[in-house]
């Protein structure tokens, strides 16, 4: 290629052949860069060149900012081209690259985040990472027009230095600690866990630490448990508080739903504005553990809304669920959902318009602002001397307008690809809201993207893949991709009672194991073992933006062996939590994931099985009391009628001798696979749960 074609913008790189959002828009940098494979790797050994690897996601702002200074640069893009082979890795499509290369920048600078930048030796051992880097030198940034120069220099003329610096580190990082054997004592390590974020609780707005702050659900999801474990209504209290803030905060969406990646500030006002999928999962989730656990309606509501934003904007008409949707517009981050108090009263009758500038804090005369409120309904209600249910009234009125006005503006980019992992979490929430809301329509969008992804995420050997997009699936299932669909099956099985989704689950665990498992130490690798060979091949405990793989592959197997009465999933659940005991016992809180399971397995935890017609009255009664309570230990099969009961009896085997009474639902509470006397009242079962 020419400079001028360069320059014309016609160059176009090898990225225009992928599937991934975040590579095609790199196509057309002039940076020659490759995607992660076998020919990258080999020209860098025939030329004996250094690789530049860089990682981000389509939606991520700092991947944008950093492509725009940097990768469009001519002059970059020049000393790039001279002195590197340069690899672009979309994170969201290659997590194991991600997580391995990662763990380098922490190791190496104490922090991480996107984009990630990795200079390693065409072998692939890392001798330099960083995160984004500026073009030019500043604030004690080295820019890219001095760092690149300067290690192609150090490449050049001290080889043998970076040489010995990347063995180091490659050492470093087949060392770090990937768990390590013991005993944990459940209840120490769940009352540390406990009063380790009690201590980081922010009692004045909510969450956990300062700012930025995170939505982490998973601490919301321990909380609840930990609370009714403890009956401590303080837990209860810290979830409540959260779940309000960042209800009535910048980072939710107030207009057209579904919450942003997290707040800048400690108040929850000014948020990082891209939407991800598995967000809207987790907190889905949260707020409706948290409307069964306390009963307010505004957990009901917020849950609802985050599902109606999946439903309208992130469902594929093939069924499934898109990835994200990008934090700028037009090149400016939050565009789309800024106002000012101008526009308000452009698009709002006076009345609406005045009490919307007022409910969500816009001010006079100035720069656009993202509606927050930072007070609750019932205290809006009482300053504004306004019915509770005439003000929320209202302000849906005005919403819905805002919503319309806002739709004539340019949307942010949407990631479209569908991922395994992250659908098996919507998958596990929809499912869920769908059983405690008694919604038809989460359930047909669960049921859809399980077979979705059954029918279209699997190689010519029946195993799963990551990645879907534009007819295309492709990537070798990674732990996460296998966990969290498990997750969603087993939510899907308790809202349908469809037992081929139990089976299913069944399977995929002892695909799972037979792959992930490891035979030495126990738990889970993140790979498997016939995947692409990495530099580690990693196990993980902590929880991130998502739970840990480990995490959920533990309580999914306790799960399973409540349902299915095989104690040996128990006994890998127990191995599991073993492997990583010395992990989990040094930071509790970082696992609160895994103190879920913990909680589930230090019981005491019951089976219910109901016989009964799916769709009779009676049983239906029977579901609702189950569902309308927060009881995590609970799991549930329905028998249903004799034609369809010796499929589950082929899973579950101790339910074949169950039957109704008299014609009636039946319902059967066991624990420790030993089973009360059956009744026909729902009020008399709920009873023998409490026992």
């Amino acid at each position: 290629m020419t400079d001028s074609t360069r320059s014309t913008g016609s160059f176009r790189n090898r990225l225009q052949q992928e599937k991934s959002p975040y590579l095609l828009q790199h196509a057309s940098n002039p940076v020659d860069w490759y995607p992660w494979g076998e020919e990258a790797f080999e020209k860098a050994r025939r030329e004996d060149k250094p690789i530049f690897l860089s990682i981000g996601y389509s939606t991520c702002h700092w991947c944008h900012v950093m492509a725009h200074e940097s990768f469009e640069n001519e002059e970059v893009a020049r000393l790039l081209n001279e002195s590197f082979i340069s690899i672009k890795v979309d994170r969201e499509e290659r997590p194991d690259i991600d997580k391995l290369y990662m763990a380098v920048c922490q190791l190496l600078t104490g922090g991480g985040g996107w984009p990630l930048t990795i200079l390693m030796t065409p072998d692939r051992r890392p001798f330099y990472a960083g995160t984004y880097i500026p073009r030019e030198s500043r604030s004690g940034m080295v820019g890219m027009l001095v760092l690149i120069p300067g290690l192609s220099e150090v490449w050049r003329k001290e080889r043998n230095r970076i040489l010995e610096t990347a063995g180091e580190i490659t050492t470093a990082l087949q060392g770090m600690d990937q768990g390590g054997p013991g005993e944990l004592p459940l209840d120490r390590v769940l009352h540390e866990a406990y009063d380790d974020l009690r201590r980081r609780f922010d009692a004045r707005y909510g969450g956990f630490d300062s700012a930025p702050k995170f939505p982490m659900a998973q601490h919301s999801f321990f909380l609840l448990r930990y609370g009714r474990r403890q009956e401590n209504s303080q837990a209860l209290a810290i979830v409540e508080k959260t779940l309000q803030s960042m209800r009535r905060g910048g980072i939710y969406d107030a207009v057209g739903f579904g919450f942003h990646r997290y707040s800048t500030d400690a108040q929850w006002r000014l948020p990082h504005f891209e939407k991800m999928l598995y967000d809207q999962a987790l907190l889905a989730m949260a707020y409706t553990e948290a409307f069964q656990a306390a009963g307010q309606s505004l957990y009901k509501k917020t849950a609802r809304e985050i599902l109606t934003y999946v439903l309208r904007d992130m469902t594929a008409p093939e069924g499934g669920f898109y990835s994200a949707e990008d934090a700028d517009t037009a090149g400016e981050e939050g565009a789309f959902y800024l106002w000012t108090a101008e526009e308000l009263r452009q698009v709002l009758p006076t009345e609406e318009a005045e009490l919307m500038i007022r409910v969500y804090a816009i001010p006079e005369g100035g720069k656009p602002s993202v509606l927050h409120c930072s007070s609750s309904y019932p205290e809006l209600s009482v300053d504004l001397d306004l019915p509770e249910e005439r003000l929320l009234e209202r302000l849906e009125s005005a919403r819905q307008k805002l919503f319309l006005q806002r739709a004539k503006r340019i949307r942010p980019l949407r990631d479209d690809k569908i991922l395994t992992d992250w659908n098996g979490l919507m998958i596990a929430a929809m499912a869920r809201a769908a059983a405690v809301f008694e919604e038809p329509v989460y359930l047909q969008a669960a049921r859809e993207a399980v077979r979705f992804i059954l029918e279209n995420l699997r190689d010519p050997r029946g195993r799963l893949l990551h990645r879907w997009r534009e007819g295309e699936a492709a990537m070798p299932a990674v732990l996460d991709d296998y966990a969290f669909l498990i997750w969603g099956l087993i939510e899907a099985y308790e809202a349908t009672f469809d037992a081929n989704l139990l089976q299913t689950a069944l399977s995929l665990d002892e695909e799972l194991t037979a792959h992930f498992w490891d035979n030495a130490s126990g738990g889970y690798f993140y790979t498997p073992d016939d995947g692409e060979s990495l530099l580690v091949r990693q196990k993980e405990s902590y929880d991130g933006a998502i739970p840990s793989g480990n995490s959920v592959a533990m309580l999914n197997l306790l799960r399973l062996s409540r349902l299915t009465g095989q104690a040996g999933l128990e006994e890998r659940a127990v191995a599991t939590a073993q492997a990583f005991a010395d992990s989990i016992r040094s930071l509790p809180a970082a696992h609160t994931s895994f103190m879920v399971a913990l909680d589930y397995l230090a019981g005491p935890s019951a089976e219910v099985v109901i016989a009964g017609s799916p769709e009779g009255t009676d049983t239906r009664d029977m579901l609702r009391e189950l569902r309308r309570a927060f009881l995590p230990h609970v799991t549930v099969l329905l028998i249903p009628d004799e034609g369809e009961k010796g499929m589950l009896a082929g899973v579950a085997e101790f339910t074949g001798g169950m039957t109704r009474i008299d014609g009636r639902a039946t319902a059967y509470v066991c624990r420790n696979f030993s089973c009360r006397k059956p009744t026909t009242d729902p009020a008399e079962m709920t009873t023998l749960l409490r026992e």
